[in-house]
């Protein structure tokens, strides 16, 4: 994220906090997406994405009158998301459970074959998914969202310790998938 993006979602936070609404609508269409696919990248559900996304908003803004540093908003708006999403999937965990039990059978009973493992990027998608779902988060984090361990840690609740630990262990694990389909 740009320093530029950033000033000015300080500026913005600080009009919210000042009672502006327009700065809040303003913050709202500028975050709103970035707040969906953080949402997705627990659920894997668009619609209960934006749901979550929807339901955070309405905290974010409550609240924002607390944020102590407006520079912050983005890594805290996003721990709002990512707790939210978190209660999400304790909630309807066993009906998630049932959901990708029917799912995984299905996809075996079906002789399905991709003709797009010859696609670099297509074969990283591929291999990033058979990461466990928290090696997944933080390579999204740091790679595509571009934040900082420190705030990653923050985003998602951890010590910047196990940011680092997660980040190495998801390298070492691409590297070890993606030779063993190579000499496999």
């Amino acid at each position: 994220m740009t320093n530029t993006n950033k000033t000015f979602d300080s500026l913005l936070v600080l009009q919210c906090q000042s009672g502006n609404r327009k700065a809040a609508a303003i913050l709202v269409k500028r975050w709103h997406v970035k707040l969906c696919k953080q949402a997705y990248w627990y659920t894997n559900d668009i619609e209960n994405s934006k749901d979550i996304a929807q339901d955070s908003w309405s905290v974010i803004l409550q609240k924002i009158g607390s944020l102590k540093d407006p520079n912050s908003f983005g890594s805290w708006a996003l721990t709002i998301v990512t707790r939210n999403a978190i209660n999400w999937l304790r909630k309807h965990k066993k009906e998630l459970e049932s959901l990708n039990s029917y799912h995984y059978d299905h996809k075996n009973s079906t002789n399905e074959y991709d003709h797009n493992d010859s696609d670099p990027s297509i074969l990283l998608k591929k291999s990033i998914k058979k990461l466990p779902h928290n090696q997944q988060l933080v390579l999204h984090l740091f790679y595509l969202e571009e934040y900082s361990i420190k705030q990653i840690s923050e985003i998602i609740n951890v010590s910047a310790g196990t940011v680092k630990s997660r980040l190495f262990n998801a390298r070492e694990k691409l590297k070890l998938i993606l030779k063993n389909r190579n000499h496999g």
